[in-house]
């Protein structure tokens, strides 16, 4: 299984837009969800879990639309324990 399925099957929706959104646009995490858990896309949950990070301040809007932390963002645990970086490597080692 690709790390980056099993980071969106495994982890929660809030999660995962607190580490991606920082980095990737909305269309891409969209796509990630359309390919590895669509019904997060088909019941609206992504959507409406980017506005409720938005409204408690976790994630802002910075220059030019780009997301960034808001004052009450806070790091995953999966991002700050770094649980599927020996899954990256390994991914990455095989692919090469």
């Amino acid at each position: 299984m690709h790390p980056l399925e099993q980071m969106i099957k495994n982890e929660s929706v809030e999660d995962i837009l607190l580490v991606f959104s920082l980095k990737s646009a909305c269309p891409s995490i969209d796509r990630m969800y359309v390919r590895y858990r669509f019904e997060v896309i088909e019941e609206g949950e992504l959507w409406k879990t980017y506005k409720r990070l938005l409204n408690e301040g976790k994630l802002a809007e910075g220059e030019k639309g780009k997301m960034i932390k808001g004052p009450n963002w806070k790091e995953p645990e999966f991002s700050r324990t770094k649980k599927y970086s020996e899954i990256i490597e390994e991914h990455k080692k095989n692919n090469i």
